[in-house]
């Protein structure tokens, strides 16, 4: 492309923007019905019709391109000590509102007999050209510990998304201030519990409007308490949890002022047997209260039903999800719940352990669920893999969600006792062909992806805003990697990101139903947690297919607490904010393609 054509290319695609700005401003007002708010909105089409991308897609590895240097430290010394097999997690977030996906990367740290270093967690600013800036330092983020994972969201309702870390020791809560930093408020807010802490999400449990906290743990483990294992009988190998005691999880009621109330034993969820690495949000009876899926690691998952009073009820072996169809406890990990099948109802994907498969319970939709892995394509090709960070995405946007899973085993030597297994291993990308049915494509999606990797934490977002999702990947004791998702957006899509009034600010929990006038209807929920002590971004993204004229969409949202709103004639191709009671307040084109950035002109 030559100079001259960028000018021009960057004057169309200024035009487009001051178009598309003039018209977000006019949105109508939502208009009252009897129990849910309508309305019709004008909003912004990307007329005429922007470049879109053409192709196979593929995923390409931008980490070093985008300015992403982070390496995992797990402190591994040669004592093998069993967290420094649990990896770190990792989340997409927009830390600063200026509407472009950020990234945070957890890290842990040397152990105190053998310091060497220093490590710390890693924030980068996205800078809306496809590279970040690393803010660590001066968003006040420099702390070291030994942290596992992440749950992003507003707990304070002021705006601005906060940061939970777990850890190994005390958890963090850094609370955003709102001018780029933050302010570690762990002790005043009453978190700082000690433990072994995993994946984290935050829910409005109660449905008060206040984000409350659940909280993983995994099991009783100390330097002083580590125990000696060995593979070969000559070496000490990492050990197994079956080693050690549980933990329970625990679950932190939001008072509202700052400060947090450890309700766990009140609301039925004392666990002490219990052994977390994965939870996802869910309501999988439909009632408008958020229950929790736990995953175990050697121990039964839960399935913690809301009694709507404050307390849950463990309905795991009824439903048919604590156990495999062989009735044994499997090595629970990541864990996410969509609807992957289009019925409306959320089901669930599990990451397991070698020799077990990703799980992939079905939502019969009468309390009862299904392991269709074996039927779906998905449990053969998984069986050697140990699968911890997974979810569902629509990579391909064709409106169908698909299933990612990040592997990698925990024992660096597990070669010497199963030469076929190995530590490091390839990622899988399961594509959702319909009917419940999977095909395993990793492989045709560009080199970078089908990289063998020792897998932990995964996230999804579009960290260039050009529509399609883009994949977030942690490695233990290693590289983080950012792949970045190309043409898949030759797809129509549509993003929206939700507003709380009455409901928590973030939306989380709300329900997202968006139909097309030609027949197409897809579902997702606002959440946090899932995957593997990681997030991916709050906003959600719809595949709707091979585009085709004069398609408009219908938005309906079921919001925590069961206010409903309905927005009609929405074109495709947007990214749209909807906050509670008013309907769309801010519409902005997807630009599918970017101009490249100009280069300087040679000096004469």
């Amino acid at each position: 492309m030559t100079v001259r054509s960028l000018f021009l290319y960057a004057l169309l695609c200024l035009a487009l923007s001051v178009s598309a700005c003039k018209q977000s401003n006019s949105v109508a007002p939502a208009a009252t019905t009897p129990g849910e708010q309508a309305a019709a909105v004008a909003s912004p089409s990307p007329s005429p019709t922007p470049p879109r991308p053409s192709g196979d897609v593929e995923f390409t590895d931008v980490t070093a391109q985008a300015g992403i240097r982070f390496k995992h430290n797990s402190g591994a010394a040669g004592k093998k000590y069993l967290p420094e097999t649990i990896g770190s997690g990792c989340a997409f977030l927009d830390f600063d509102n200026d509407g472009w996906q950020d990234i945070l990367l957890i890290n842990s740290m040397d152990w105190p007999e053998s310091k060497k270093r220093r490590s710390f967690s890693a924030l980068y600013r996205n800078n809306k050209d496809g590279t970040f800036t690393d803010v660590t330092a001066q968003a006040g983020l420099g702390v070291e510990m030994y942290g596992i994972g992440v749950a992003i969201a507003d707990y304070d309702n002021d705006g601005w998304q906060d940061i939970y870390i777990t850890c190994v020791g005390n958890n963090h809560l850094f609370r955003n201030l709102g001018n780029g930093k933050f302010a570690d408020v762990t002790a005043r807010a009453g978190l700082a519990e000690p433990g072994f802490s995993t994946s984290g999400a935050w829910f409005d449990y109660d449905n008060d409007g206040k984000l409350d906290l659940f909280v993983g743990n995994y099991v009783e483990w100390s330097i002083q308490t580590d125990q000696y294992c060995t593979l070969d009988s000559k070496n000490k190998s990492y050990c197994t949890p079956q080693t050690y005691k549980g933990q329970s999880a625990a679950l932190y009621r939001n008072r509202g002022n700052g400060t947090f109330e450890n309700v766990t034993a009140r609301a039925g969820l004392n666990d002490p047997a219990g052994k977390t690495l994965g939870v996802a949000l869910l309501d999988f009876d439909d009632d408008g209260w958020m229950d929790l899926f736990v995953a175990n690691d050697t121990e039964p998952n839960k399935l913690y039903r809301n009694n709507h009073n404050g307390t849950f009820t463990d309905n795991a072996v009824m439903a048919g999800v604590a156990f495999s169809e062989a009735g044994t406890a499997r090595a629970g990990m990541g864990v996410d719940a969509a609807d992957y099948d289009g019925s409306g109802k959320q089901s669930i994907v599990i990451g397991n352990f070698t020799n077990e498969s990703i799980a992939l319970y079905h939502n019969d939709g009468s309390g009862l669920f299904t392991d269709e892995a074996s039927t779906s394509g998905i449990g053969k090709v998984s069986a050697q893999s140990l699968t911890f960070a997974c979810f569902f995405f629509d990579y391909n946007l064709d409106g169908l969600l698909d299933i990612f899973a990040a592997n990698g085993h925990v024992s660096d030597d597990i070669s010497v006792v199963q030469p076929t297994v190995k530590h490091a291993q390839p990622p899988h990308l399961f594509h959702n062909k319909g009917k419940k049915k999977f095909e395993e494509v990793t492989a045709r999606l560009g080199r970078a992806l089908n990289r063998a990797i020792v897998g932990r934490g995964a996230a999804y977002g579009d960290m260039d805003n050009d529509g399609d999702l883009d994949l977030l990947i942690t490695t233990n004791n290693g590289p983080a990697r950012l792949l970045r998702n190309d043409n898949a957006n030759q797809n129509d899509l549509l993003r929206v990101r939700t507003v709380g009034a009455k409901a928590n600010r973030d939306g989380i929990g709300a329900k997202v139903v968006v139909k097309t006038s030609k027949g197409r209807t897809v579902f997702g929920m606002v959440r946090t947690g899932s995957s593997y002590c990681s997030q991916a971004e709050l906003p959600l993204t719809f595949g709707l297919g091979k585009p085709e004229e004069g398609t408009t969409l219908t938005i309906e949202i079921t919001w925590p607490g069961n206010q409903k709103d309905r927005i009609a004639d929405v074109k495709p191709n947007q990214f749209v904010t909807i906050q509670e009671g008013k309907g769309v307040v801010s519409a902005e084109p997807i630009v599918f393609v970017r101009a490249p950035a100009p280069q300087p002109s040679p000096t004469q």
